[in-house]
């Protein structure tokens, strides 16, 4: 029942995680990431929008045009960031896809239990990473946004949020939350000695107790590997005299308790 239970757990998670990442992948061909309209006169109106790779204007008739960024070398830096974590995200997230279908249990793709799991854990975090580099791209780029818009020494034409950034927010939201609740459920399986709990300390096995007048072999409990104690000559030829004095003492007492005490007459000694 548990590990029906699990299974379709690990299946919502999935399809949550999917779909967020197709969200995020769909962001990267919108034009609209920012929004901005001009109107010059009553009839003509002119909207301008970008997104990581081009700008893009349009006017009441219907033509649009898109231009690219002419020069990459001549970009902000902020703009070559954002870039590189949007691919980034989108390749965490292939990847995640990958080791889920592999580690999940109802495609029974992997090996043992353990290592399933484990192979699971493992797409969680992927998806989870794919999430937070979505999420950082989307905050950046609309606080930004936000900041030229607000400010009032900014000259240039001011943008508002485009709808890409508000589909990308919600994307990132289902990947992240998606991988959160695999990893919880993947981890409860992929360490079972830690009861649960990822980042405690490892049981350690106990101490070796030895003593160094005995020969013998003790089996501690919870440890198999037994413990030999090798002991001196020193000390065996001490203990061995000391068990030859130990057996003749109790001969000796044994000698005497064979023949009993004779009790002499007391002799008066007037008589």
């Amino acid at each position: 029942m548990q590990r029906t239970v699990v299974m379709y757990v690990e299946i919502g998670c999935f399809l949550s995680c999917l779909s967020g990442w197709i969200l995020i992948c769909s962001t990267l061909a919108t034009e609209y990431w920012t929004f901005s309209e001009v109107s010059s006169v009553v009839l003509t109106t002119g909207n301008y929008y970008s997104n990581l790779w081009m700008d893009c204007v349009s006017d009441t008739t219907g033509v649009s045009d898109c231009k690219y960024y002419p020069s990459m070398m001549d970009l902000p830096v902020f703009l070559h960031v954002c870039r590189a974590l949007a691919v980034v995200s989108v390749i965490f997230g292939f990847w995640g896809a990958v080791l889920a279908l592999i580690g999940m249990k109802c495609t029974k793709i992997g090996g043992s239990e353990l290592t399933n799991s484990r192979v699971t854990f493992a797409a969680a975090l992927t998806y989870m990473a794919c999430g937070f580099c979505g999420m950082i791209v989307y905050s950046w780029w609309g606080n930004k946004v936000r900041s030229d818009f607000v400010d009032p020494y900014y000259l240039e034409q001011k943008f508002e949020l485009g709808a890409a950034l508000f589909i990308g927010w919600g994307g990132s939201c289902l990947v992240i939350c998606g991988s959160a609740v695999m990893c919880y459920f993947s981890a409860r399986k992929s360490f079972p000695r830690r009861s649960g709990l990822l980042f405690t300390q490892k049981l350690r096995k106990p101490p070796t107790y030895m003593t160094a007048r005995t020969r013998r072999t003790y089996m501690l409990p919870g440890s198999s590997r037994p413990t030999t104690v090798i002991i001196p000559p020193s000390h065996q030829s001490y203990r061995e005299s000391r068990g030859t004095r130990a057996s003749g003492g109790r001969r000796g007492t044994q000698e005497k308790s064979q023949f009993p005490r004779t009790l002499r007459p007391l002799v008066d000694s007037a008589v």
